[in-house]
């Protein structure tokens, strides 16, 4: 009689996370020509928050993502619901619902730290990213803790803010950024008052049929999860002292310095200075880590605890957007900082 064959047990390969100074976390997916992403996502979605919980983020490298059906997939694994892009400053594409473009912008422009939608009044608190194709050159999504950015901002201008929050100031027009019906998905007046009625927004229609609004918000904010304080805001990206001066002067001078169609104030109503705006992007600056993008990566952002830009790039470039976790409304955060 033959002896029984031996079976032995062949280890599973673990997905590695490389930590390297300067560099968001990367986790190396094992299978070269993975087969199925969305199961993939679906087996370690729990690995992935987890590494974003503890690092704030993780790009994840060889999935070979090539294809928007096959991203939508892998958010819809990686989360329970995506929210809809309302109140966005520039227009994006929608491939399927909760799944968007990168925002449209220039190119050779870059895209300041900032956490996205943080001027709404139910912020994401999870964003999700897919590169289809890397650009040729720049062009990477860089990252910056919002905790250690909060540290390193003066204690009497941290303060201000605290006391105040950021008041941000927009006037849709159809020339620059978002139109009104882009920016709520709606053509309707009424449902436009109604949705700024109930999250705490300022409007006036103008005589030419554009849209103002006003919305103060808090600049700093609790993590839901650790508690930490976290500078949360687009005070410096929205800000008219970040575009580029030719930009700026251009807007000033077919608008009117009141009628941009974006900018930030304190939240008492004062201008913020030039040398304030260079100060937050200057240590956003100091806080940067980045990873240039790879065709078929995919990153998870914690948009409480990390802040991000977009560098500028040589195109083409596509990347695939999702937001989740929606947060409290922000004026759950007021008051509860100190």
């Amino acid at each position: 009689m033959s002896p029984s064959p031996v079976l032995t047990s062949v280890p599973v390969p673990v997905p590695r996370a490389d930590l390297h100074p300067g560099k968001p976390p990367i986790l190396h997916v094992p299978t070269p020509d993975q087969a199925d992403p969305p199961a993939w996502a679906a087996e370690h979605r729990h690995t992935l928050h987890g590494l974003v919980a503890e690092h704030g983020a993780v790009l994840v490298r060889g999935l070979g993502l090539c294809d928007t059906g096959q991203v939508a997939s892998v958010f819809g694994q990686l989360t329970s619901t995506l929210m809809a892009d309302t109140e966005a400053f520039a227009p994006r594409q929608t491939y399927t619902p909760g799944v968007y473009s990168s925002t449209a912008w220039p190119a050779n422009q870059p895209m300041c730290m900032h956490h996205e939608l943080s001027y709404t009044h139910s912020p994401p608190g999870l964003l999700l990213l897919a590169c289809l194709t890397a650009p040729t050159t720049g062009g990477a999504t860089a990252l910056a803790d919002s905790a250690a950015v909060l540290d390193a901002l003066p204690p009497e201008l941290v303060q201000r803010f605290e006391q105040h929050g950021w008041l941000l100031t927009r006037t849709y027009n159809d020339d620059i950024g978002a139109s009104w019906t882009e920016a709520f998905g709606t053509d309707d007046r009424a449902a436009v008052e109604s949705y700024c009625h109930a999250n705490a927004i300022e409007f006036a229609w103008q005589t030419d049929g554009s849209l103002r609004t006003r919305q103060h918000r808090p600049a700093v904010v609790r993590h839901p999860g650790t508690g930490r304080r976290c500078w949360f805001n687009q005070i410096a990206f929205l800000n008219e002292w970040t575009l580029a001066p030719e930009v700026r002067e251009y807007l000033v001078d077919v608008y009117g310095p009141e009628a941009l169609p974006f900018n930030t104030r304190f939240g008492d109503g004062e201008p913020i200075g030039e040398d304030v705006v260079h100060l937050i992007n200057t240590v956003y600056a100091d806080h940067t880590i980045r990873e240039p993008w790879q065709s078929g990566d995919l990153m998870l952002i914690d948009n409480i605890r990390t802040a991000h830009s977009r560098e500028p790039f040589e195109p083409p470039r596509e990347i695939l957007v999702a937001m989740a976790a929606p947060q409290p409304p922000a004026s759950a955060y007021e008051g509860s900082t100190r």
